[in-house]
């Protein structure tokens, strides 16, 4: 059993709590070596968001008041300053697909006690489609947790199908397919779906989401258009390199 909750809100359709520490634990499988490459070459129709250059940071400001980005920025990343705040795109999107490379620290950090930081304390940032719904991320390199919180969950809703963590220190990959959710009016037409891989491996199937994301709570669905993408300050040195985006688009678009 991880550390988790049992006075949280029941999932819907499931027998679990949000994050149920009794929840099974997603087996674990070993990616290829996508981790030990350079960065991967972006498509040729693909919007460079971020690509090491501190002209591509300038695609990003901060999520609470849009001041323009305080994250380091060096040697090809951007790493999360603690106390920085999230951070987000300045443009919006609907339908997308999504690359985004990151790492955590081959060192463990250490909490106020001086012990390793485990779980959710460890590499803790997140990947939020249209400002919202959250991919997560974390250092899960032989440090379990929660299930749907693990790196490859959709946070709170969905566990990822297996854990293909990188090796600590090495970068991991995400390629994140997105299907934004329909509104009429208040009304919501068809939810949110995702489909990610993370270092080459599926870790969630066309999933139907719930609603946005958020900590021991299920949410419902409000009307909005388009949104940022949005990464994350848990308070974790994470770096992040290598973002792009394809937008899609039917075949008559």
């Amino acid at each position: 059993m991880a550390a988790g909750y049992t006075d949280t809100p029941i999932i819907p359709a499931t027998n679990w709590h949000v994050h149920d520490g009794e929840r099974p634990q997603p087996r674990v499988v070993t990616p290829g070596n996508l981790s030990d490459l350079p960065p991967l070459t972006p498509p040729s129709d693909a919007m460079i968001l971020f690509d090491g250059s501190t002209a591509s940071a300038e695609n990003w400001v901060s999520h609470k008041d849009e001041s323009p980005l305080t994250w380091r920025v060096e040697n090809g990343y951007m790493e999360v300053v603690k106390g920085g705040g999230d951070v987000k795109t300045k443009q919006q999107f609907g339908d997308i697909q999504l690359h985004v490379e990151w790492a955590a620290p081959f060192h463990i950090q250490k909490d106020d006690e001086g012990n390793d930081r485990i779980g959710q304390g460890r590499g803790n940032s997140g990947v939020f489609l249209m400002g919202r719904y959250e991919i997560q991320v974390l250092d899960n390199w032989n440090n379990p947790t929660y299930a749907d919180g693990q790196l490859g969950s959709i946070y709170g809703e969905y566990p990822p199908l297996v854990n293909a963590a990188a090796k600590r220190g090495s970068w991991n990959i995400y390629d994140i397919l997105w299907t934004a959710p329909r509104f009429d009016g208040d009304q919501l037409v068809s939810p949110a779906y995702a489909t990610v891989l993370l270092n080459g491996v599926v870790v969630q199937n066309h999933a139907e989401l719930i609603g946005p994301t958020g900590h021991k709570d299920v949410y419902e669905y409000k009307p909005h258009g388009p949104g940022p993408i949005r990464l994350q300050d848990h308070g974790n040195p994470v770096r992040f390199r290598n973002i792009w985006v394809r937008e899609l688009r039917g075949y008559d678009e």
